[in-house]
């Protein structure tokens, strides 16, 4: 027959992003330290999003106190030959927060990120929100 082709709505298509950040300088703090976080998200409102949101776990910095110095989503080299990822993630679960190592083999890291959340959502019914 053909080949198997997914339907494209079934997969979230995910992008990398790279975001670097800081706290806003204050007459206490002139000069602060600058932070730059590899991201994976859907689109860049999400993906500065998850940058905050770490930020705050990291270091006392909210999006109101800090700025954003750059954004930028990240490409493969060369997509050409498939690939084995291997990706390291921490999930909540209804009764637990578990650590977890999974590898996936995909054309890019995009891909399988992608997969990686798509299984996670039928296999462990995880969130998307829950996956770090």
């Amino acid at each position: 027959m053909g080949k198997f082709t997914a339907d494209p709505s079934c997969q979230a298509k995910m992008h990398q992003y790279q975001i670097v950040g800081r706290a806003a300088p204050t007459p206490k703090n002139p000069v602060p330290k600058i932070y730059r976080m590899r991201l994976f998200a859907k689109n860049t409102v999400l993906a500065k999003s998850r940058f905050w949101y770490f930020m705050k776990k990291l270091n006392k910095a909210k999006k109101s106190g800090g700025e954003l110095l750059a954004v930028n989503e990240l490409f493969d080299k060369g997509p050409t030959k498939v690939k084995n990822y291997g990706i390291w993630l921490r999930y909540e679960s209804r009764t637990n927060t578990h650590n977890m190592y999974k590898e996936f083999r995909d054309v890019t890291i995009n891909g399988a990120v992608s997969q990686m959340y798509s299984e996670m959502a039928g296999r462990h019914r995880a969130h998307p929100n829950t996956i770090q």
